[in-house]
């Protein structure tokens, strides 16, 4: 037998501008020992993983140098270069990831202007007006906001503006779609890099330390201008059918993840958002900037797809952690799950059925983590006797022998929460056996062996109370399989 090739790494060359190439020409030593030399040499080679060995001599050559070397034009201009370099380097180039992992261990006194370097490229790659650009422009902001701390000071001190092309990009790359019709290449590439700028805008509002604040959120700040222009355009794309389902659940994501950024006092959210759920808003004690942004989620005919990535943000977006959200998180956990329920008996596309299956999964984990530190009302709403659990059962059982693998797969999580979810309500209790638990195997014991799914149900049960109680309900089940099994 051969032996399998070992595949080589591959580095796309990076390559810099003639301005920037004659810069380094211009700066570069006779002894060829200073920065302006080393990157020469580089970006004069043909072979990226090459250029990788001398990325990496960027800044030991720097920390031999002192304070005063950041006054030096050489210094300065290099340090510009890189960050042209970077932005200038696919998102997919292990050398992007070389050099930003190099620039992180730049000796302090460099930091100052080497943000100040950056961020004017930066501010340079937002002016871009090709629309066929954005993604490029998107990807880099984004590589920004991971693990590079020269890229995130950038975006950082480019808050506003970085918003603002978000949002222009987001209505263009929207509008070139719609002009491309019938062009499925282009349309598929747009709407990929739609999905990514919604992505982008997500990971900003979650990184970028300006939003721990409050500074930003009066109606004046441009900030708050363009966070309120977002949050419009993701509930346009919420109920827009013409775009990808992937898009649009991405948008509900982002609509609870503004909304709960942005709306003051946090306490009420939860209330917010149930009453968008239950198509129950009162227009008139909402924020104005809310019935801006949000008017077709209060006053307009909601789709259930809509309904359903606005839950999926929900459950996704909000913590559920340690009760953080008290009586009213309690509340939009139950009516969450009764809006779930009714869609579950509405929604008949397989794709959006898929989305259900893992959004019923998802509340499940959320009830886990509000459970752990509940009031005893909502124990008594999710123990296994409860009405709540007696309708996941019937979804459980409705579809753990669908054909598609994945949604089993759910119906198992689902299953394995729902026993979690019942010892939670009755911990401390003392209940040996569980009536829940020996009701629950009884049930399941009495059904004909050829059903496949209760081998998972019943899997889940040994895991969770022992195959010892489970015996103790009925001895028989090992003399039942080998009398199937022939």
């Amino acid at each position: 037998m051969g032996v399998k090739k070992k595949k080589e790494m591959q580095v796309a060359v990076l390559t810099i501008c003639h301005q920037d190439l004659e810069t380094l020409k211009s700066f570069a030593d006779v002894e060829g020992k200073n920065l302006a030399s080393l990157l020469l040499r580089c970006v004069q080679l043909t072979d990226g993983v090459s250029q990788i060995h001398y990325v990496k001599q960027i800044v030991p050559l720097l920390e031999k140098v002192d304070e005063n070397g950041v006054c030096d034009p050489t210094i300065q201009s290099c340090l510009d270069i890189l960050a042209g370099i970077y932005l200038s380097l696919s998102l997919k180039n292990p050398l992007k990831k070389v050099l930003a992992s190099s620039l992180n261990s730049l000796p302090e006194f460099f930091l100052p202007e080497a943000v100040h370097r950056f961020t004017s490229r930066l501010q340079e790659e937002l002016n871009t007006t090709d629309l066929y650009s954005y993604r490029k422009v998107i990807d880099n902001i984004s590589s920004c906001m991971e693990n590079f701390n020269l890229g995130r000071a950038g975006v950082n001190n480019l808050l506003k503006n970085v918003l603002h092309f978000l949002q222009k990009s987001l209505i263009e790359i929207v509008e070139e779609n719609r002009k491309c019709a019938g062009n499925h290449i282009i349309q598929t590439q747009l709407m990929n890099d739609l999905l990514v700028g919604i992505r982008v805008s997500m990971m900003l509002v979650q990184k970028v330390q300006d939003f721990q604040g409050n500074l930003w959120k009066a109606s004046n700040s441009p900030i708050w201008q363009n966070m309120c222009g977002l949050l419009s355009i993701f509930t346009k794309f919420l109920s827009d059918d013409d775009l990808l389902q992937t898009v649009q659940s991405t948008s509900g994501l982002d609509i609870i993840l503004f909304i709960k950024t942005m709306f003051h006092p946090s306490e009420k959210i939860p209330h917010l958002i149930s009453s968008v759920l239950l198509h129950s808003v009162d227009c008139t004690s909402v924020p104005e900037w809310f019935m801006s942004s949000c008017r077709s989620l209060c006053c307009g005919n909601v789709s259930g797809s809509a309904v359903l990535f606005l839950c999926q943000g929900t459950l996704a977006m909000l913590d559920w952690q340690n009760g953080s959200m008290g009586r009213s998180g309690e509340a939009l956990l139950l009516d969450t799950a009764h809006v779930l329920f009714t869609l579950s008996s509405q929604i008949k596309e397989p794709t959006l059925e898929m989305f259900l299956s893992r959004i019923m999964a998802s509340w499940t984990n959320s009830a886990i983590q509000v459970l752990e530190s509940s009031s005893p009302s909502l124990r008594d709403s999710l123990n296994g006797n409860s009405s709540i659990v007696g309708r996941l059962l019937e979804y459980v059982y409705t579809h753990w022998e669908h054909p598609l693998d994945a949604l089993r797969h759910q119906t198992k999580i689902m299953f394995k929460n729902l026993l979690q979810m019942h010892r939670l309500t009755v911990e401390g209790a003392g209940l040996v056996p569980d009536p829940f638990f020996v009701k629950l195997t009884e049930s399941l014991l009495r059904l004909e062996w050829h059903i496949k799914g209760k081998y998972m149900c019943l899997g889940c049960l040994v895991e969770c109370i022992g195959i010892e109680h489970i015996l103790a309900i009925d001895k028989t089940i090992p003399s039942q399989i080998l009398e199937v099994m022939g």
